[in-house]
């Protein structure tokens, strides 16, 4: 009999057996943890959410063998994963409340696999999760805890949370006992592809590539908390955000079975997420709604030096609320909210709707210049890592090599709306133009690859063996979302204000898996001096439901060695200022350009 995958229930993974550790809730809110365990919530990649304890004797396997028993997949057939990390054995970098996924592996994986699901009726009703309707996971503010208290108290009295019917993705509006709503919470499985999305956009299981194919389905919530996480002094006015793992009957399971036919039995299961946990600000409407040449210059500049540290690759007027000062429309707040497809693992055309809107041409306060002088991009990525350990390197990297930038360019004297356009790639003539940052990540990569591959003929000339090394040719992998839309690059890239122009192209291709996935990937580029290579894209089916045209990946990351990443840091500072002196004397009388950044209205 098929069985639902995200019922309370079914989070069995704290059952009596030789396995079992006992997990007992305090007052429905926070639990008793003893002595050198851990708790942590396993989510599958159909969502199904199953708490359980670790002590300090269970490795990777013994997890896997718990989880065996409660689902019907094997230990050979499943990883489980952390982040980047693949968890073979060792468990003492997961950190109390982290949440893992178990995933099928890609031999066994195909479009008909089962969903991971308990077998045992009688551990799904005698052995379930005993955790409280809202843990939070990690980190959390004191305003934050006794929000949850309010929606705890209202759910006990019979106040329902009330779904959101607005976005592509599932979102619910929880209130308090006075019926008002206080917290918006967004579960990572009702993301748009994911599994229990409730309005159609499904197809992809966690962890494979989403609306945005460097922002894995299932990765949004734990982005959204990076956000209010990197609002130091809510100089953006970023929402408090955190992650839970919450439980309630209104959450959407797709294919889900009725009990003898009853739709009433169905609506009365509990459904275990994990989610984004947003505190509800009360607005007057959002920045699509009201004339933006009356917005704060502060307001926008605040909000615009966020999104380029995150690169947020979704800024658009519909996540931009509007809040009247004192009740009059002459003074007006933005709260900037929706983060979930910022910080990608790979450099992405980000989508800044700011940059069209006058404020943002205006020079940066003094005030601006200190905030954007004290930020330190490397704490920055330690404190993520400390406070959100899933979150993968490469979405680290993207936030330093953003931030950098803007440090450069502020100190530099380039207004915000500058910035933003030299981040944003061209859209010429039916072909999609690098960014001119992207170029000189591109120019900093060919330095870092031309001296590894000195050191390597160096080495062979002392004697040793050494490879065929082609002289100022380098390989950069190019992704293409699997869903496709073709694009077709330019052999020239002269564009106004670029510090690189023509380009020279040939392409090898060859199978790269992402995720489960096989994509076209692997393009190579000739240097000529300082004249780098775009490529002709390979076309791709597109899906009725895709929302969004392919983009392609000019630079990753995530794929060079640490040593490589630092020489990489410093060849891209030594290029930022030629660059924006470039701009300069090619700004007066350029005419704006049309942009390929497409909004996700996520």
């Amino acid at each position: 009999m098929s069985r639902n995958p995200v019922e309370t229930q079914m989070a069995v993974a704290v059952f009596n057996s030789p396995l079992g550790r006992e997990h007992h809730a305090n007052n429905g809110m926070e639990s008793t943890k003893p002595s050198g365990r851990r708790r942590v919530f396993v989510q599958t990649e159909t969502g199904c959410v199953l708490g359980m304890e670790l002590d300090r004797s269970d490795n990777a396997h013994t997890v896997k063998r718990r989880l065996q028993i409660a689902l019907n997949v094997s230990v050979e057939e499943s990883s489980l994963t952390f982040g980047d990390m693949i968890l073979k054995n060792d468990l003492s970098a997961i950190r109390n409340d982290s949440p893992l996924l178990l995933t099928r592996n890609l031999i066994h994986r195909s479009s008909s696999s089962p969903c991971l699901s308990p077998t045992s009726k009688d551990i799904q009703q005698h052995n379930g999760d005993r955790s409280g309707p809202i843990e939070i996971l990690g980190f959390s503010t004191q305003n934050t805890k006794q929000l949850v208290k309010e929606i705890v108290n209202a759910m006990n009295t019979g106040v329902d949370p009330i779904p959101v019917q607005s976005g592509l993705g599932g979102a619910y509006y929880f209130r308090n006992s006075k019926g008002e709503s206080i917290a918006i919470v967004k579960p990572t499985d009702e993301e748009p592809f994911a599994p229990n999305n409730p309005k159609g956009f499904v197809g992809r299981a966690l962890g494979q590539p989403g609306l945005k194919r460097s922002v894995r389905v299932g990765e949004t919530g734990f982005r959204e908390v990076a956000a209010y996480l990197l609002d130091y002094g809510n100089f953006a006015n970023v929402p408090p955000t955190a992650l839970v793992k919450i439980t309630h009957s209104i959450f959407n399971v797709n294919n889900d079975v009725t009990v003898n036919g009853n739709n009433e039995n169905k609506m009365k299961k509990q459904y275990s997420k994990i989610a984004s946990f947003q505190h509800f600000i009360p607005h007057d409407f959002d920045a699509s709604d009201y004339g933006t040449s009356s917005f704060p210059v502060s307001a926008v500049h605040r909000i615009g030096i966020l999104d380029i540290r995150i690169l947020n690759t979704d800024r658009h007027a519909g996540n931009l609320l509007v809040r009247k000062v004192d009740g009059r429309f002459s003074q007006v707040e933005l709260i900037p909210i929706d983060h979930g497809l910022c910080l990608p693992e790979n450099l992405e055309d980000p989508y800044f709707e700011w940059i069209h809107w006058p404020q943002a041409s205006i020079p940066f306060t003094d005030e601006e210049l200190n905030y954007i002088q004290q930020l330190n991009p490397y704490r920055d990525a330690e404190m993520l890592k400390s406070e959100l350990p899933m979150i993968r390197e490469a979405c680290l990297r993207v936030l330093i090599l953003c931030t950098i930038f803007l440090k450069e360019a502020a100190a530099y004297g380039l207004t915000l709306a500058e910035i933003g356009e030299m981040m944003s790639r061209e859209f010429r003539r039916g072909e999609e133009q690098p960014s001119e940052f992207e170029l000189l990540c591109l120019e900093a990569r060919r330095q870092v690859v031309a001296e590894r591959d000195k050191e390597v003929v160096a080495v062979g000339v002392a004697g040793l063996s050494s490879p065929k090394v082609e002289e100022d040719v380098f390989q950069l992998d190019i992704d293409f979302d699997d869903l496709g839309f073709p694009f077709h690059f330019g052999r020239n890239g002269n564009g106004n204000g670029n510090p690189f122009s023509k380009f020279h192209e040939t392409i090898e291709e060859e199978e790269e898996e992402f995720s489960g996935e096989v994509v076209p990937a692997t393009v190579k580029i000739k240097a000529e001096g300082k004249k780098l290579a775009v490529v002709n894209t390979s076309s791709g089916h597109r899906s009725a439901s895709e929302q969004l045209p392919a983009s392609a990946t000019f630079v990753k990351l995530g794929e060079m060695k640490e040593e490589e990443w630092v020489v990489f840091i410093e060849k891209f500072q030594e290029a930022v200022f030629p660059a924006f002196d470039n701009r300069k004397s090619a700004a007066k009388g350029q005419r704006q350009l049309q942009r390929l950044g497409t909004s996700c209205q996520f």
